[in-house]
């Protein structure tokens, strides 16, 4: 594979046939529509013979998705996956567990049919939809709430077909740090004596004692121990409701691994990659509407559209563009296979067990054949 940056006055021919590559799979592998026109900025992945790396090495990989999934973006992205993480499983403050809205049924045979293990991801939310650290408090502190909850998740995993649980809590309140983390315990021993594997989503943290209410609940060196793997939910610096910025830039990834890797091993790390980008509305103001969620393809396609070239930050490794529509600027930071590119030399520079994706409701097919390319992905 060969990553190539659109030029001016390039097309899909004139850059497929510089590769020796056809113009369909390079319109294929890029998911660019007829009349395959191209921003310029762009970056393409062309299949060419030339190794982007010298030699491949293992990784797990896992994708979050809700039941809403389409079916066929699910089969197109289930052969890169080791685990699928099946979002989400609540519960109430008596411990019983609340299943997503929609059967999640097809989810897990569709997992089995490509063998990627299914995942039942566990959840504090409460009737808003949002994560209740009321609701975490209630259940890690009552013996009763905990051990229905307990014995609820085991039957869940065993009547369902799942593999294992991920326990992806935030905004844990400080006082509950540590029975948060006995909570963790004495749920990982359940699901460990069925013979069942359990992960942690971990807040982006750079210190052990970080303030604020999305870190100061995580005990990064308590919890690495306990769990078979963590992931790192690197993403979410550019945000719906703050000023456009990427989504995760690679310095400020780079410090989180660089605290995580000094409290866990790294191979129980999975680092977290965002498969979304966020387009403002300029000027940005504090506590107004927020920014509108996409699509790496569909960021592109924004780009194309409105005649705007995309431009590379070397600091944050990442993609964005400026364009202006029905009398209103807009600033767009999305992912591409460049900064994608980046995430991989991350893992395999500090020996990370693999990378899970939020989320892979999006088809991002030019992103699995770069991963392709760096990994053999690891049947778990």
């Amino acid at each position: 594979m060969t990553i190539y940056t659109v030029q001016p006055g390039d097309s899909i021919d004139s850059v497929s046939n510089a590769y020796g590559v056809t113009a369909d799979s390079t319109a294929y592998i890029n998911q660019i529509p007829y009349p395959y026109r191209l921003a310029v900025g762009q970056a393409l992945l062309l299949p060419t013979s030339e190794a982007i790396v010298p030699e491949k090495r293992s990784a797990y990989i896992g994708g979050y998705a809700y039941p809403f999934i389409s079916r066929y973006v699910l089969d197109e992205t289930l052969p890169y996956l080791s685990y699928l993480y099946v979002f989400s499983y609540g519960f109430t403050t008596e411990g019983e567990l609340v299943p997503p809205r929609l059967d999640d049924t097809f989810m897990i045979e569709a997992a089995a049919q490509f063998t990627a293990e299914p995942v039942l991801t566990l959840t504090p939310f409460g009737a808003d939809g949002k994560f209740n650290n009321n609701l975490i408090s209630s259940v890690v502190n009552d013996p009763a709430a905990r051990e229905r909850l307990k014995d609820n998740i085991v039957f869940t995993i065993q009547e369902k077909g799942f593999y294992g649980v991920d326990i992806d809590f935030e905004y844990i309140k400080a006082e509950d740090r540590d029975a948060f983390t006995d909570f963790v315990r004495y749920i990982t021993e359940a699901v460990h004596s069925s013979g069942y594997p359990v992960s942690v989503a971990l807040a982006p943290k750079t210190s052990a004692n970080q303030p604020g209410l999305l870190y100061e609940g995580k005990d990064y060196a308590a919890l690495g121990e306990i769990a078979d793997y963590v992931l790192l939910m690197t993403y979410e610096w550019g945000y719906k409701y703050g000023p456009p910025m990427a989504v995760a830039p690679i310095n400020k990834v780079r410090e989180v691994l660089d605290y995580a890797v000094s409290e866990i091993s790294p191979y129980k790390i999975h680092l977290g990659i965002p498969n979304y980008g966020y387009d403002w509305t300029l000027p940005f103001i504090k506590g107004g509407r927020g920014a509108v969620t996409l699509g790496s393809v569909e960021a592109v396609q924004l780009a194309v559209e409105n005649g705007a070239e995309i431009l590379y930050d070397g600091t944050a490794m990442a993609p964005y563009f400026f364009y202006s529509k029905d009398g209103e600027d807009h600033e767009v930071w999305f992912e591409d296979v460049r900064s994608m590119r980046a995430k991989f030399e991350l893992i395999r520079e500090y020996g990370l067990r693999g990378a899970g994706y939020w989320t892979i409701m999006n088809l991002f097919r030019a992103n699995w054949y770069l991963l392709s390319e760096y990994f053999e992905i690891t049947v778990a």
